[in-house]
């Protein structure tokens, strides 16, 4: 008999990466496995889960707004509303169990699931859990978590460390760094910096690599820089003739595999799908974290790193004057960049996916 299963979650790549990468997995073990997405409306998720072919139903609901409490008054009503809907979502697809990945939807729909007696699993991507994933947390039947230590946050018996499902595709760069630096129109003899600042890009990044060009470039070092499309025109038309042939911008990667491939060190933003993969590739990473995000998480998860001899931090607020010298002097060190690729590989958990899909089957029999 197939198994019917719903998924739930989304709002940044964060969430709704690993999301498909958990129904894959699920329809790789069980081809038959039916599965049902819930995001929220006006979403990202609207979009990329239907282009990874799966059916999406939307729930109208939102987080709380800081910026203009007025917005708020309608989120109580919001919520019953989703409540209810996800009451009717879970009866109408006959539901055996539900999955939640964080962000919005995930919220009403477990709720709702553990109202309802069905089992629940909880998919923690940060090393910080989040208000709404403690609270379901306590009735969930499994917690899958990225980091040592979670039983801060969750009943120790329930959590599990499987690490953060990760796109398969983006990590598989053995013996791609000769195409890699074809393809970037690089030289393969010279040190390569990855710049990523995710989908989004993030400014304090730009704005530390455009000040760091001169010095980065009287070093030696390439670097492949991925600026984010909101930032790519403003930094084209700043810096348009004056960027030279070594520094590569660019407004996203399509190949992320050849840009891990490419990179003798990184520097990344600490979204949590963003270092399950740089465990994957183990190489030396400065991570930045993001001061925009709930409960500070990011730095909570480069941290966890750091403590472990894993990566080097650089604070966003220190970035624009001290991130390129710490590149630059990481650069110099071959010593160091070797104990980071060490430390870093051994955290690595690559088949999370498969780990999770296999434990939401298991409580279903």
């Amino acid at each position: 008999m197939a198994h019917r299963i719903i998924i739930s979650g989304g709002g940044t790549g964060g969430h709704i990466f690993p999301a498909i990468a958990i129904a894959n997995a699920l329809k790789n073990i069980a081809p038959d496995t039916e599965i049902l997405f819930v995001g929220a409306n006006g979403k990202m998720e609207m979009e990329r889960v239907p282009a990874a072919g799966y059916e999406i139903i939307g729930l109208d609901i939102a987080g709380i707004n800081r910026q203009s409490p007025l917005k708020n008054i309608s989120l109580p009503f919001k919520m019953i509303k989703s409540l209810w809907k996800a009451r009717r979502v879970l009866k109408e697809f006959k539901a055996e169990a539900a999955i939640g990945v964080g962000g919005y939807a995930s919220g009403p729909l477990l709720m709702m699931a553990n109202m309802m007696g069905l089992p629940t699993i909880i998919q923690e991507q940060n090393s910080y859990a989040g208000v709404t994933n403690k609270k379901l947390g306590a009735k969930a039947r499994k917690i899958c978590v990225a980091y040592e230590g979670m039983d801060r946050f969750f009943p120790s018996e329930r959590v599990l460390l499987t690490g953060n499902p990760i796109r398969k595709s983006s990590v598989s760069i053995e013996g791609k760094r000769e195409e890699a630096m074809h393809a970037f129109g690089l030289d393969a003899s010279k040190p390569t910096l990855l710049v990523t600042g995710g989908s989004l890009g993030a400014l304090t990044l730009n704005d530390s690599i455009k000040a760091g060009i001169p010095a980065l470039v009287a070093a030696g070092v390439q670097v492949i820089w991925q600026c984010g499309s909101y930032y790519y025109e403003k930094l084209q038309a700043e810096l348009g003739e004056q960027l030279p042939d070594s520094i590569k911008l660019m407004p996203f990667l399509e190949r992320m595999d050849y840009a891990y491939a490419a990179a003798d060190v990184i520097v990344a933003r600490a979204g949590a799908g963003t270092i399950s993969e740089l465990c994957v590739i183990a190489k030396p990473v400065v991570l930045v974290p993001s001061p925009n995000v709930a409960d500070d998480h990011q730095t909570k998860n480069a941290n966890a790193l750091v403590v472990k001899g894993a990566a080097l931090m650089v604070r966003d607020v220190e970035a624009r004057e001290g991130l390129v010298p710490a590149v630059l002097e990481l650069f110099q060190d071959t010593e160091k960049q070797a104990d980071l690729r060490e430390q870093i590989g051994k955290l690595a958990l690559p088949d999370a996916d498969v780990v999770i899909a296999q434990e939401v089957l298991n409580l279903i029999k």
